[in-house]
């Protein structure tokens, strides 16, 4: 596993929990590599908004309730006038694009809870890909690049690693809601049902908020 997929992945699963500081020398330690990977790994890790610079090293970066509540909303916001775009823009292909992501989202979620073949990442990452057909289908090449830049995975994650099977199972009755409204071009049914969407994982996250607060008690923790 390279430095870039471990450290993000120990941030995900609160190994490296909020507020954790990160240096060089521990995870080149740690990973058993020179410090160079792990340079380029931070920097990586800090553009994407999981971790924040300090004198020394970095942090795992700490979500407050606040910022979970202003992150979605300016997500939603961004989603939903994605998913409106995309009714009026879309092609055949996208169309067929998004019913693709979204197959492979309700197999994902079937593997995951039948048999256990996979697990919360796998379903982030083609939940991701739905999501993106549907930026695609906007035809607003700006979109994407607003988007990427308040999806915090460390909040999506937790807002799937809480969902059980019925909830996980509304979002994908919730992605064909979206993906029928898309094909039959009907702008304002998509733009609500994405919000729904959005703001139902946001839920998952401020319900379980201080499950979130007892991490932060021991964000002090350094290695």
């Amino acid at each position: 596993m390279d430095a870039y997929t471990y450290i993000k992945k120990a941030i995900l699963h609160g190994e490296f929990p909020p507020n954790m500081r990160l240096t060089e020398e521990y995870l080149a330690k740690e990973l058993q590599l020179s410090r160079t990977p792990i340079r380029e790994a931070l920097k990586q890790l800090e553009s994407e908004g999981l971790t924040v610079s300090m004198k020394r090293g970095v942090r795992v970066r700490h979500y407050t309730k606040e910022d979970i509540q202003q992150i979605y909303d300016v997500r939603t916001l961004l989603e939903g006038y994605a998913a409106a775009q995309a009714s009026i823009h879309r092609t055949d292909l996208d169309v067929r694009e998004m019913k693709a992501a979204n197959a492979s989202y309700e197999q994902v979620i079937n593997d995951h809870f039948k048999t256990g073949e996979s697990t919360i990442e796998d379903i982030l990452e083609i939940n991701r890909k739905f999501h993106d057909c549907v930026i695609k289908a906007s035809q607003n090449q700006h979109i994407h690049y607003h988007v990427s830049k308040v999806v915090v995975l460390p909040l999506i994650f937790r807002s799937f690693y809480w969902f059980n099977e019925e909830q996980m199972r509304k979002s994908l009755k919730t992605h064909s809601t979206i993906l029928k409204a898309i094909q039959e071009q009907d702008v304002e049914r998509a733009r609500v049902a994405m919000h729904e969407h959005i703001y139902h994982g946001r839920d998952q996250v401020l319900h379980h908020i201080k499950n979130i607060e007892e991490d932060y008690l021991i964000s002090g923790k350094t290695k």
